[in-house]
C-alpha cells in the first residue's frame, strides 16, 4: 500500500518543537502557531538566503492542502518535513497548485500553507522553493477536452473556472480573457490544445503588471528561498500572439508587419503540416518574427528578476537543442542570464527512461550554459513512481555531475497505483549512501574534456537542416552518442565561446565542427587565431555557408580555410554518415584517455576531478526496463515498475593516460554495495600509462571509484 503519513511521526516532531513564532495569516490577518526555523551555522534563522541544491525532491500538493490551516493539513505538513530530513533532502521543491492563477482566489490559504511548509522546512534548514505556471489558466473546451484534463493533468490540482465564471475572472482588476495571446488563425484567445490551457501575453502590460505584482505579494507572504517560473515559453506554438503588443513591437523593432497565415513566403505550408511546424525559414522576416518572439519571453523573466531581487530563480527547460523549439519558443541560452539555476527536465516515468544515452547531450549541454553564465548551479530533475526508477535518475545526475531533483509523479496517471511509493522512501537509502560514503560535492567536480563539441544555436534558430534532413543538433547528439560509448570525455563548446579567440586557444584539445552551417564572423575570426596558433579542429562540412542570421554567404567559409590548409585542421566526415572518430584513432590522430582492455563495453565511463583528484563514474549502457503489468502513461507507453541488466561481465579493465589523469589509491563503491568498498588495482605499464582493473560484480546500474581521501 502506498505509504500514509503516520500519527507517529507527528508526535515524535511535535516532542522536538520546544520554540514557537506567530505569523500573520495573509488571509486573516490572525496569528497561527508555527515553530522557529534552528538556527544556521551563523546563529541566525534559516530562511530567505542563498542556497545551492544538490539533493531536491518534489513536495506535492493536492486540493485538499487549501484547507490550510485545518489540523489534518497542518499535521501532515510537519510529518513530512521530518520525513524529508530523515530522507537527507536539502530541498524542496512545490510542485501541485501550478496554474498559479487559477487559484487567485484562495491566494490567502494557499500562502499560508506555504508560510507553514517554509517554516516546517527551516527547521531542519531544508530550503523551499516555490514552483509555478505563471502564463496559463486551465481552460478545457468541451467536454472531451474537459475529460482529457483530468485524466492526463490531474498533478496541476485542477481547480478552473466554468465557461461562466471565466469571464470574470481577474486579478488585481485584470481580467483573465483580456490579457491571453491571440490566434492569429481567428483572433481568439491563445490555446494550448496539448495541456488545455489558455496562455497570457508575454509583451502585454497588462498581464505583467498582475504577475508582478503577485510575485510582490507572494515574497511578502512566504519566506521562499527560490522561486522556479515555469512555462517561460509558448506552448500555444506559432499560432500566437497576434495581439495588439505582439504587433506593435514587431512593428517598432523590425518594421515589419505580422503577415495573415495565407502568406506562404511567410508561412510557408500552413494546411499539410503541424503548425508546430510552420515557417518559412528562408525568410529573414520569419526568422526575425522567432527572434522577436523568443525577447518576449526573455524579457519577462528579466521582469521576473527584477521583482525578486536576489531570491534564486529558475525556470524549466526540458531539451535546449532542436529546432522545434522554435515553435514554442523554448529557448534556454535567451533566458539563462537571468537565472540562479539551470535545470534539465529528464522527462518520463515510462520504459523509455532506461534508455538514458539519448540524454546525455542534452544534460552536458545545459551544464555547459550554466557553467558559461557564471559556473551557475545545475539541477536534474527525473521522474518515477517506483524505487528502481528514483535510483536510476540519481544515479544519471552522479553520473552527469549535477545535482538531482527527485520526484515522483503523482496524479499524472489517470489513477496512482497503490504500491506507489512516496519520494522520501524512494530516495532515502541512495541520500543515506552519498552522504555517508561518497559525499562529492557536484557543483565543484570538473569535468575530464578531451574533445570540444560544438553545437550552434545559430543553426537552431535560423532553422537550418542540411540536404541529408538532418539539423545541426542531430550531429551533436549523435557525437554525443558516439564518445560516450568509447567513454571519451567532451564538453559543449557554444556560439558565444566559439567567437573568441582567446577562450578557444586556452585549451589543446580537438574542436569538433561538425555541420556548423551558420557562422559569424568574429566566429570565423577566431577559429582562424586558433588554427594559426596550433589548435586542432575536426571538420565536417558543410561549414559557414550561412551568416549568424541565416543569410546565405556568397561562398562557404570552409573554401577559405580549405585555401589556407591549415596544419592542425582534419577533414572528416559528418558523423551521422560514419565513424570518423574511430578512424582519427586508427590513425592516431587521436589518443582517448580511456581504453577498455576486459569486460562489458556497456559500461560507460566518466572521469572528473574532485579537489584536485580522478573520479570515475560507472553507469549502465545494458539496462532492460521491466513494465508494469497493466498501467500506462499518457502517450500509452507502459510505466517503468522493474529495471535488470543484460551484463553479465563486470570485471573491467582499461588502459589509462596516467600522465593526463593521474591517479591515487581508488575504491569502488556502490548503494548496491551498500557499505562494502573494493580496491581497484593499478598496474603501471610504463611511464605515463598504467593499467586498472574494477570489479563490478553485483553491481546493475551506478558505482564510482574514488579515492578514499575525499570527503
Amino acid at each position: 500500500m502506498k505509504q500514509a503519513y503516520s500519527r507517529r511521526r507527528f508526535v515524535k516532531v511535535s516532542a522536538l518543537n520546544t520554540l514557537g513564532i506567530g505569523i500573520a495569516l495573509p488571509l486573516t490577518g490572525k496569528t497561527f502557531l508555527v515553530h522557529a526555523p534552528s538556527p544556521g551555522p551563523d546563529g541566525m534563522p534559516v530562511g530567505n538566503s542563498s542556497f545551492v541544491p544538490v539533493r531536491a525532491a518534489s513536495w506535492w500538493c493536492n486540493i485538499e492542502d487549501l484547507l490550510w490551516s485545518q489540523k489534518k493539513i497542518v499535521d501532515k505538513i510537519r510529518f513530512r518535513a521530518e520525513a524529508f530530513a530523515e530522507a537527507g533532502f536539502d530541498t524542496a521543491i512545490n510542485f501541485g497548485f501550478h496554474i498559479r492563477f487559477d487559484f487567485a482566489n484562495y491566494f490567502g490559504q494557499l500562502h499560508g500553507y506555504y508560510a507553514n511548509v517554509c517554516e516546517e522546512l527551516h527547521r531542519y534548514n531544508i530550503k523551499f522553493m516555490d514552483h509555478y505556471s505563471c502564463n496559463h489558466v486551465e481552460r478545457p473546451r468541451g467536454e472531451e477536452e474537459f475529460r482529457k484534463l483530468h485524466r492526463t493533468q490531474r498533478h496541476h490540482v485542477l481547480l478552473f473556472s466554468d465557461p461562466v465564471a471565466a469571464k470574470h475572472a481577474q486579478y488585481e482588476g485584470h481580467y483573465f480573457n483580456d490579457i491571453c495571446q491571440v490566434n492569429l488563425r481567428d483572433g481568439s484567445r491563445g490555446y494550448a490544445k496539448q495541456y488545455q490551457l489558455e496562455a497570457f501575453c508575454h509583451n502585454n502590460p497588462d498581464f505583467l503588471d498582475m504577475h508582478g505584482k503577485y510575485l510582490r505579494r507572494l515574497i511578502k507572504e512566504v519566506p521562499v528561498d527560490g522561486l522556479m517560473v515555469d512555462d517561460m515559453c509558448d506552448y500555444a506554438g506559432p499560432l500566437v500572439c497576434g495581439c495588439k503588443h505582439c504587433r506593435d513591437r514587431f512593428r517598432r523593432e523590425y518594421g515589419l508587419e505580422i503577415p495573415p497565415l495565407d502568406d506562404v513566403e511567410f508561412w510557408g505550408d500552413t494546411i499539410n503540416i503541424s503548425e508546430f511546424q510552420w515557417g518559412n525559414y528562408e525568410n529573414p522576416a520569419f526568422r526575425n518574427w522567432l527572434n522577436m518572439r523568443a525577447d518576449s519571453v526573455a524579457d519577462h523573466l528579466k521582469m521576473v528578476k527584477g521583482v525578486i531581487g536576489d531570491i534564486p530563480l529558475m525556470t524549466c527547460c526540458s531539451s535546449s537543442g532542436p529546432i522545434y523549439l522554435n515553435a514554442v519558443n523554448l529557448n534556454l541560452e535567451r533566458m539563462s542570464p537571468m537565472l540562479d539555476f539551470i535545470m534539465l527536465e529528464n522527462c518520463g516515468i515510462n520504459i523509455k527512461s532506461v534508455n538514458w544515452t539519448r540524454m546525455d547531450s542534452e544534460a552536458l549541454h545545459q551544464k555547459d550554459i550554466a557553467f558559461r553564465r557564471g559556473n551557475k548551479p545545475a539541477i536534474a530533475l527525473s521522474y518515477t513512481i517506483y524505487e528502481k526508477g528514483g535510483y536510476l535518475g540519481w544515479s544519471l545526475s552522479r553520473f552527469w555531475g549535477v545535482a538531482n531533483w527527485s520526484s515522483t509523479l503523482n496524479h499524472r496517471l489517470e489513477e496512482d497505483p497503490e504500491d506507489m511509493m512516496e519520494i522520501e522512501d524512494i530516495a532515502k537509502p541512495f541520500n543515506k549512501w552519498e552522504t555517508k560514503q561518497s559525499p562529492l560535492n557536484c557543483h565543484e567536480g570538473i569535468d575530464l574534456a578531451e574533445v570540444r563539441l560544438v553545437n550552434s544555436r545559430y543553426c537552431k534558430e535560423n532553422g537550418w537542416r542540411g540536404e541529408d534532413g538532418k539539423e545541426q543538433w542531430d550531429k551533436s547528439a549523435a557525437w554525443s552518442e558516439l564518445l560516450l560509448g568509447k567513454n571519451i570525455g567532451y564538453r559543449f563548446v557554444r556560439c558565444e565561446e566559439l567567437s573568441d579567440p582567446v577562450a578557444l586557444s586556452e585549451e589543446k584539445t580537438p574542436l569538433i565542427l561538425d555541420s556548423i552551417a551558420c557562422v559569424s564572423d568574429n566566429q570565423v575570426d577566431a577559429i582562424k587565431t586558433y588554427l594559426a596558433g596550433g589548435g586542432e579542429a575536426w571538420l565536417a562540412l558543410p561549414f559557414g555557408t550561412h551568416d549568424e542570421k541565416g543569410n546565405k554567404r556568397k561562398s562557404p567559409v570552409s573554401n577559405t580555410l580549405l585555401k589556407s590548409k591549415y596544419k592542425n585542421l582534419i577533414f572528416i566526415n559528418t558523423v551521422t554518415d560514419s565513424d570518423p572518430l574511430e578512424k582519427l584513432i586508427k590513425k592516431k590522430r587521436f589518443h582517448p584517455v580511456l581504453t577498455q582492455l576486459a569486460g562489458d563495453e556497456r559500461w560507460a565511463a566518466r572521469i572528473r576531478f574532485h579537489e584536485g583528484k580522478a573520479v570515475i563514474h560507472f553507469l549502465s549502457r545494458g539496462l532492460v526496463a521491466i513494465p508494469h503489468s497493466s498501467i500506462r502513461d499518457k502517450d500509452n507507453i507502459p510505466v517503468l515498475k522493474d529495471i535488470e541488466t543484460t551484463i553479465k561481465d563486470n570485471r573491467l579493465s582499461y588502459v589509462i593516460n596516467t600522465s593526463k589523469v593521474p591517479l591515487h589509491s581508488l575504491s569502488v563503491m556502490s548503494p548496491e554495495l551498500t557499505e562494502e568498498k573494493r580496491s581497484v588495482t593499478i598496474h603501471e605499464l610504463k611511464p605515463g600509462y598504467a593499467r586498472i582493473d574494477c570489479n563490478l560484480e553485483g553491481i546493475m546500474i551506478y558505482a564510482v571509484a574514488q579515492p578514499a581521501t575525499i570527503r
